[in-house]
């Protein structure tokens, strides 16, 4: 355990108080925890027996010497339980402090400064982590996005169309039901051309309208159009 604390462990901690601790945490530890800092007190003059202080995923842990060192005191308290932390520097070292929702206050003193600002920045991670809980979820579902390889695109063939012979249609009356459209052409109705006399000029205009709507859609051609125009406006 103790050479997975390496990359934290460079602050000067004294390697005999990290085995004691180690070895005494490694039954203490629940299975989804992790140790996050360890820091051990640096008294200036008896430094025999330091107390040190953990802090994981979870929580923070007091470790306290006794019985000169044969025993091992340990008080723990959960994060969602801490209501602030500090650190004050000295000219000797640090002291870090915490509270909790209780109003109790515990302070580790003579703390090497790099570990004491250490230990801060662990504890404001995660304090704020309990704070804001959705952004630590939308950054796991960010990370788990990224990872997801894209699957290969397949490239759809182009659909196929068969062209169809089409017939020529030569006489464009016999495409237009008369009981639907309305229209009847004059030539295909030769009795209907005396009627345009009966017809007003608004009926007239608009019958004329109607052959404009059939050219316009390739129901008829121009040749046609010319000649029916020409026998309407003879009625106008």
């Amino acid at each position: 355990m103790l050479d997975n604390l390496k990359k934290i462990l460079n602050e000067d901690q004294d390697p005999k108080a990290i085995e004691k601790i180690t070895n005494k945490l490694d039954n203490l530890l629940m299975s989804n925890e992790h140790i996050g800092y360890i820091a051990v007190q640096k008294k200036p003059a008896v430094n025999m027996f330091p107390d040190s202080i953990v802090v994981t995923n979870k929580r923070i842990i007091l470790c306290k010497p006794k019985n000169l060192g044969l025993s091992m005191e340990f008080m723990d308290y959960d994060w969602d339980d801490i209501e602030a932390s500090f650190v004050k520097e000295g000219i000797l070292g640090a002291d870090f402090t915490f509270s909790t929702k209780s109003d109790l206050t515990h302070t580790v003193d003579y703390l090497p400064k790099n570990q004491a600002r250490k230990l801060y920045t662990f504890a404001k991670e995660q304090l704020d982590l309990l704070k804001h809980p959705k952004a630590e979820a939308s950054t796991v579902e960010q990370s788990k996005a990224v990872e997801v390889t894209e699957e290969p695109q397949t490239i759809e063939e182009p659909e196929v169309i068969e062209e169809m012979a089409t017939e020529e249609v030569t006489n464009f009356a016999e495409i237009i039901p008369v009981e639907q459209s309305g229209y009847r052409d004059e030539k295909q109705f030769p009795d209907d051309k005396s009627g345009l006399a009966e017809l007003s000029q608004d009926e007239l205009f608009e019958k004329l309208q109607n052959y404009k709507k059939l050219l316009d859609n390739g129901l008829i051609l121009q040749g046609e159009y010319d000649a029916l125009k020409k026998e309407i406006l003879s009625h106008m």
